[in-house]
This record gives structure tokens, sequence and C-alpha cells, in this order.
């Protein structure tokens, strides 16, 4: 595998910023374009820590799968009410870009999108907004009901409210806007091509039930799910555990 430390210029940041790239060196050297994932950190972590955190080199290595692990800081992968357009940049600027260095597949069937925690919520964002150029994304314990959680003020911190604010804009009317993911799965159900969805989360974690009210949704939608939970919090050995998991479900044996 080739690991390469990308820095660049994001127009839609308005500042230079980062990601790391892991390549299959095999096949770039056969010059073929590589099937990619897009995979997502979460609220206080950066574009480095899937590396450090996890074996995702070695599991990606032996499957041709090429991974693109962007810096959103802690924009939920959001056009923040006050800060820059990081949904522009994620979800059109840095695909393009990424092609446009990389020798990346340009077909749906070869473009996947997972995350964990907040990146779980960008993740199926993306994939729920952008059905038809996904094949796959994955949710880690997901933060998947944010619109509830973010319209639920009852004993919110004043400091967590104030960042809400500025990455949501008003709280009270992110229910049903493109940044409830509840919202999303019922415009999803109404379309006929749809992602392949894979959600996880621990018993043990803060998110265990607004993965399961998120399910709940998708499967009353009609939107099927590969979701399961097992023991665990919100932790890297489970993370770990399940990225390996996710690569593992992933169609990339379908490929043409």
């Amino acid at each position: 595998m080739a690991l390469i430390h990308w820095n660049f210029f994001s127009q839609a940041l308005g500042i230079s910023t980062g990601a790391n790239v892991i390549l299959p060196q095999e096949a770039v050297e056969g010059g073929k374009k590589l099937p990619v994932l897009y995979l997502l950190h979460g609220l206080s972590d950066d574009y480095t820590i899937w590396q450090r955190r996890t074996a995702i080199e070695r599991y990606a290595d032996p499957l041709g799968l090429a991974v693109v692990m962007p810096a959103v800081n802690r924009s939920f992968y959001t056009n923040m009410a006050h800060g820059a357009r990081y949904w522009d940049f994620v979800s059109e600027e840095l695909p393009r870009l990424a092609h446009a260095f990389f020798p990346l597949s340009d077909r749906r069937a070869d473009t996947f999108v997972a995350g964990l925690s907040m990146g779980g919520y960008g993740a199926f964002k993306m994939a729920l907004s952008h059905p038809e150029r996904f094949a796959a994304a994955a949710s880690l314990s997901g933060a998947v009901d944010m619109a509830s959680r973010a319209h639920s003020t009852d004993g919110m911190e004043p400091e967590w409210r104030k960042e809400l604010e500025d990455t949501f804009g008003s709280l009270e009317t992110m229910p049903g806007s493109d940044n409830d993911l509840m919202h999303l799965i019922d415009k999803l159900a109404m379309r006929k091509r749809q992602p392949m969805l894979y959600q996880w989360c621990g018993t043990e974690d803060f998110l265990i039930q607004d993965n399961k009210n998120f399910y709940k949704r998708a499967k009353q939608r009609g939107v099927h799910i590969d979701y399961s939970t097992g023991p665990g919090g919100h932790t890297w050995d489970k993370w770990d555990e399940q990225i390996a998991n996710v690569l593992a479900w992933l169609p990339l044996k379908k490929r043409a």
C-alpha cells in the first residue's frame, strides 16, 4: 500500500486543508481505476485518526481499495451557519479533486462512504443525499438522530447548544431539513435506486437509542439496512473490529 499525505487548497473552505489517502500500489502500477472508500472521522478527531487507531491499511490492502480520509474539524459535514461550507467541500469538491489527483473509478458501483460517530452521520448524509453516487454506506456508532438531539434542549449545556447553533443554525427548524437523517431516509424510501446501508452501534454506547430510532424509521419506510448491535461502547476497539467487517461487506467482488 502507498500512503499519501495530501495537502491542497480548498475553494469551498477558503483554506489549505488535508487528507490521508491509501492506494493499493500493485493496482496503481497496473494502470487500474480503483474503487474508493471515503472514510470519515468523528467530532473530536482528524484525518489521521483512522490510521492511528485501526488497521485500515492492512484491511484494505488485499481488496485493491483506495481509501480517502479527509479533515472536516467539528463541522458535522455541514455548510455551517457560522463557519465554512464543509458539506460543499466533502460532497462536491473533495471527490472532484480526488478523481483529478488519483486513479479512482468514477462508477457508482465502485464508490463507498463510511464513518464513525459524527462521521457515521456524515456517511449516511452523503449516501442518502446522493444515492446516485454511492453504492454503499456504513455508519459505526453514528450520530444518526441529530435533529432530535438538537431539537431537545432540556438539560443541554449552553456551550453545546451554541456549537450546534453555529453549525446547523436554528435548532427548531432542523427536523425535516436536509441535515435531518430521518427526513433523508423518508426521501430515500421514495427512490428506486438505493445504496446498501450498514449500521452498527454498541449496546453500551450513549448513541444506541438514536441508532435504534433510525433503524426503526428505515424499517417502517421499507428501506433495508444491515443493522446489528453488540456489547461495547463508543470505543476504538469496536470500530477497528467493525471497519474490517464493513470492508468484507462492501460489494467489491461484484465489480466488473
